[in-house]
């Protein structure tokens, strides 16, 4: 076996690119060049990338984009960056951006954890959310869930000084899970007090799939962590 497959790193997702309209398809082909970021750019300017200096938000694994839409229209004067693999999502969002004349969200449809340590200035970031993750609910699956403690430092170096990590999970072991490597973390609070979930915030969007959740009777856990170091 080649060394480097043998220590590849093993991904928190697999690409499900399900089936593109022919919206999607078309926004994806007319927008994505305008608003889309890949790993080739390198680094990111993000007064350049944004044409403006203002604070930034990343969103990790935006689903359909409609909580990352919502987020951007409710602060206009923020810029707001998000990422995911799944390209018809990527397309239903650039969609509606292009229909609701929405212009401070740009679009990455790399992995999160080489956008994160190969884009992201360190301390250049706000605030990163990370809502509804995949829970990898079989316990043989756990090592695939994305927040483990390498994940949460390599945020911790994204965030300025008070800067606010935000999670959110509809799966209980999963939030247990968050809760219980974020305690454990060097640099970061949680404003809530130790071991205490947080109330969902009025500024997190309410989406589809989380009310399709509550309606099956899951409950949502949310998550809120500061950099303090």
């Amino acid at each position: 076996m080649p060394q480097q497959e043998k220590h590849r790193r093993i991904r928190s997702f697999v690409r499900r690119e399900g089936r593109l309209t022919k919206a999607q398809q078309r926004a994806l082909d007319e927008w994505l060049p305008r608003y889309g970021v890949s790993l080739a750019d390198g680094e990111l300017d993000f007064a350049r990338l944004f044409g403006r200096e203002a604070p930034v938000t990343l969103e990790i694994g935006f689903g359909n984009g409609d909580a990352l839409l919502a987020m951007a229209q409710a602060r206009p004067q923020e810029n707001f960056l998000g990422i995911e693999v799944h390209r018809p999502g990527v397309g239903n969002l650039l969609r509606k951006m292009a229909a609701e004349a929405v212009t401070n969200i740009r679009v990455s449809t790399d992995d999160a954890v080489e956008v994160l340590a190969r884009q992201i200035p360190d301390a250049g970031l706000r605030r990163v959310c990370l809502f509804f993750p995949d829970p990898w609910h079989k316990k043989r699956h756990h090592k695939r869930r994305i927040v483990q403690p390498d994940f949460v430092q390599l945020v911790r170096r994204k965030l300025e000084i008070g800067g606010e990590f935000h999670l959110a999970t509809d799966w209980e072991d999963y939030a247990q899970h968050m809760l219980a490597v974020l305690e454990a973390a060097d640099g970061f609070e949680n404003p809530s007090g130790k071991g205490a979930f947080a109330p969902r915030p009025d500024w997190r969007p309410r989406t589809r799939f989380e009310a399709r959740g509550e309606r099956l009777g899951h409950g949502v856990w949310d998550l809120h962590f500061r950099r303090t170091a």
